[in-house]
């Protein structure tokens, strides 16, 4: 179920990622959401999904990488 839920956060991530804002509230949703090693997951793909997407760095403020 956990593996569900990991990509469906990733899905809705990607999805928002035009705005930066509604992306971090709904990275703000998900760390209250999922596992703490899917979190450490999320932090993963974050980092490299970033990368592209330079509008979204201060997201990374949020994961605390």
């Amino acid at each position: 179920m956990s593996k569900i839920m990991f990509d469906y956060t990733k899905s809705i991530l990607e999805r928002v990622s035009f705005d930066p804002v509604l992306f971090c509230k709904e990275l703000e949703k998900a760390i209250k959401t999922l596992l703490p090693y899917e979190l450490e997951q999320l932090k993963e793909w974050l980092t490299s999904f970033i990368i592209e997407k330079p509008e979204l760095q201060p997201s990374l403020m949020i994961v605390n990488i």
